[in-house]
Formats: structure tokens, C-alpha cells, sequence
């Protein structure tokens, strides 16, 4: 059985339910009427244009074309890493570090799950690469964003704490360890509950379109799992760089806390 076309006017139907939502949340007087309606606008926007850019590369089908939009993509979730987080390192440090961790964690389990496990010819095959990607880069961007925001904040409130544990002889690393860990826990929380509650509360996004587009039911939950795992991987690992990197930031080279180092909160 082939996928179920969609007509623009059965797209415009929902449009218009979302149109009504907003509708109620301006009588609730909730304040998010507006909010809204540009998310949906920008989702639909963004996602029309990026159909049409993912036609053009699965046609093309070149490393150099896909190499470009991963690096748009991993560009743009280091600016969104950045955005989220109320305290941020100044400097360019808070797009440098979720940047980097993200390149680090994301692009290494996505390059080693198409190589390795996966094996699609050429392994660069964007209709393989790129959602593979997409997912990688999503998930890790949250955790990455949840941790260092996290980080900063959390230094920021204790930092009295932090420098009774540095005058009575702590190294850094001891006097923000619980900080740490409890940044990390943050940036990985997300995925360990998505895990726990996949097939029993949720059924996971991939699974549902691959299901949708009339892959069978086995085939489906043996690449969600896959994804699921890969995901994790990538999430956990650029986790655990960013907030490494980001609370050595916090200190310079005579173990001084440096708060002086992180921007006005946002709002």
C-alpha cells in the first residue's frame, strides 16, 4: 500500500484548527495568540523550503552538497544552543563549545552509523544522511542547550559556595563537581525518558512516518531502535564535552572562579 497524497486544502483544514487555538488562547487571555501563529507560519515556511532543498540533493546526490547542508545545519543549532541558555559564556564561547561538542558527538556517530552499521552506497546518500542528521543534531542540541544553561546558571547562584570551596584548597574541578554532574544529568534526562516511554506511552517519530509511508512494523522498529540508540550516543557524548569545556571556562589558569566571564541573564 502506497503513502496517502495530502491535498493543500486538507493542510489548510488543520491550518485553520490552529488558527482556532490561538483563537482560544486570545480569549484565555494566555498572551501566546501571536506566538502561535508565527511558529506555524515559520513552520510552514521552513518546512516548504527545505522540501525544496532536499529535492535538488537527493537528485544531486554529491558529498560536497551534503557536506554543505550539514554544516548549515550544525551552524544553526549552534546558534539555537546559544539562544537558549539565560547566562551565557561571553566571547563567542557559548556558539564555539555547543558548536564543536555537537561536531564532535554528532557527526562522529552519524559518519560511523552510515559507514558501519547501516552501509547505504554511496554511505553519503543524503536520503540516509541527512534525517539521520537531522535527528542527531536535534536531540543533541537540546541536551547540549539544557546542560550548559544548567552550568552557568547554577555557578552563577552558588558562586559563593564554589569560592568557599576554592579558599579552603579545592582544585576546580572538585569545587563545581556537583554542579557539573547535575548539568550533565540535565542534558541527559531527556533521552533516557524518551527510551523509557517509547512504544508504551509514545510511539517514536521515524517509527510513525516509516509506518505511514508502508514500511512494516518490524522493519520500522528495528531502525527506530537504531536511531534511538545513535541519538543517545550523540546526545550523551556531546554533553559530557560541553560541559567539560564550559565549566574550564568558568576558571583561568589560577583556578579563579570567573563569573565576570558570562552575559546579564537574558529577559
Amino acid at each position: 500500500m502506497g503513502v496517502i497524497e495530502l491535498a493543500w486544502w486538507q493542510l489548510a483544514l488543520t491550518a485553520l484548527m490552529v488558527v482556532g487555538l490561538a483563537g482560544c488562547t486570545v480569549a484565555a487571555r494566555l498572551g501566546m495568540g501571536k506566538s502561535l501563529l508565527i511558529a506555524a507560519t515559520r513552520t510552514v515556511i521552513q518546512l516548504a523550503l527545505i522540501g525544496l532543498v532536499l529535492e535538488a540533493l537527493f537528485a544531486a546526490e554529491r558529498l560536497l552538497w551534503v557536506a554543505l547542508m550539514a554544516l548549515a545545519m550544525l551552524l544553526i543549532a549552534g546558534r539555537e544552543v546559544m539562544a537558549r541558555q539565560k547566562r551565557r559564556l561571553l566571547g563567542g564561547w557559548a556558539f564555539g563549545i555547543g558548536t564543536v561538542a555537537m561536531f564532535l558527538s554528532s557527526f562522529t556517530v552519524t559518519v560511523l552509523t552510515l559507514t558501519v552499521i547501516i552501509g547505504p552506497d554511496p554511505w553519503y546518500r543524503p536520503q540516509y544522511a541527512i534525517p539521520l542528521l537531522g535527528m542527531m543534531l536535534g536531540n543533541t542540541m537540546t541536551g547540549v542547550a539544557l546542560a550548559l544553561d544548567r552550568l552557568t546558571d547554577t555557578a552563577w547562584r552558588q558562586r559563593a559556595v564554589i569560592e568557599n570551596r576554592l579558599m579552603l584548597g579545592q582544585r576546580w574541578q572538585e569545587a563545581i563537581g556537583d554542579i557539573r554532574r547535575e548539568a550533565m544529568r540535565s542534558g541527559l534526562m531527556p533521552m533516557i525518558n524518551a527510551m523509557a516511554a517509547a512504544g508504551v506511552v509514545s510511539l517514536p517519530g521515524m517509527m510513525t512516518g516509516q509506518i505511514l509511508a508502508g514500511s512494516p512494523p518490524a522493519l520500522a522498529v528495528k531502525y527506530q531502535i537504531l536511531v534511538m540508540f545513535t541519538i543517545t550516543l550523540g546526545t550523551g557524548f556531546g554533553t559530557l564535552v560541553a560541559v567539560a569545556t564550559g565549566s574550564r571556562r568558568l576558571f583561568d589558569g589560577r583556578q579563579r572562579l570567573r563569573l565576570d566571564r558570562l552575559s546579564a541573564p537574558k529577559g
